[in-house]
């Protein structure tokens, strides 16, 4: 009897263990696939989405439409043109946006459109460095560019420059310029730099 009691004792001991180690692999299994998706959840909601700009150049396509297959450039006042739809406000929208404004338009000519708006050239997501700068001159963003990396591209300051006074010239909607001051001697010592900002395309970072 004592025999069989102490196989009996090892034997739910035994298959005590194997329950809570496959609880506890189920689990981590549980908590890295919850940990993974708020990881990509925050990656994807940190990366920037980007919206078009005057000078960007873009391929229209239309699903079984060759004919309105067309590439095209978004114009100085924002705006492109294209057939059966006339002329639409591009800048400041997606290409996602841009699909959907013209899919809307289309169903008066077409049952169910499919467009695919694809940007070919990011010429218009430029910005301007000039004054006291070593490169000064147009500089393409094909990524989110700061004050700082402007200027890291213009190869930076010369002696003269008057780094507590740069200045961001951005243009307002009514055709106005905004001005955004930028101290680079604050920055440069670690402070204030939340001014340091994402530049636009279409800035001027002046360097008196």
């Amino acid at each position: 009897m004592e025999k069989w009691f102490e196989s009996f004792c090892r034997s739910f001991r035994h298959h005590a263990l194997m329950q809570t180690s496959r609880l506890v692999s189920s689990g981590l299994r549980v908590l890295t696939g919850m940990t993974g998706f708020c990881l990509a959840t925050l990656v994807g909601a940190a990366e920037p989405v980007y919206r078009l700009n005057p000078g960007d150049r873009l391929a229209i396509q239309v699903w079984h439409e060759d004919k309105l297959d067309t590439k095209t450039t978004v114009l100085p006042d924002g705006t492109l043109s294209f057939p059966l739809t006339g002329s639409l406000l591009a800048a400041g929208k997606t290409v996602i946006e841009v699909e959907s404004e013209l899919e809307t338009r289309l169903t008066h000519y077409l049952r169910e459109p499919e467009v695919s708006v694809r940007l070919i050239a990011a010429r218009g997501n430029t910005v301007y460095v000039t004054g006291e700068v070593a490169h000064p001159g147009a500089y393409v963003m094909v990524r989110p560019v700061d004050i700082l990396q402007a200027l890291s591209m213009a190869g930076g300051l010369t002696p003269y420059a008057r780094k507590h006074r740069i200045l961001v010239l951005r243009r307002e909607t009514s055709g106005s310029f905004g001005r955004i001051p930028f101290d680079y001697g604050e920055a440069e010592a670690g402070e204030a730099l939340h001014t340091n900002i994402v530049l636009k395309g279409g800035d001027t970072v002046l360097v008196p």
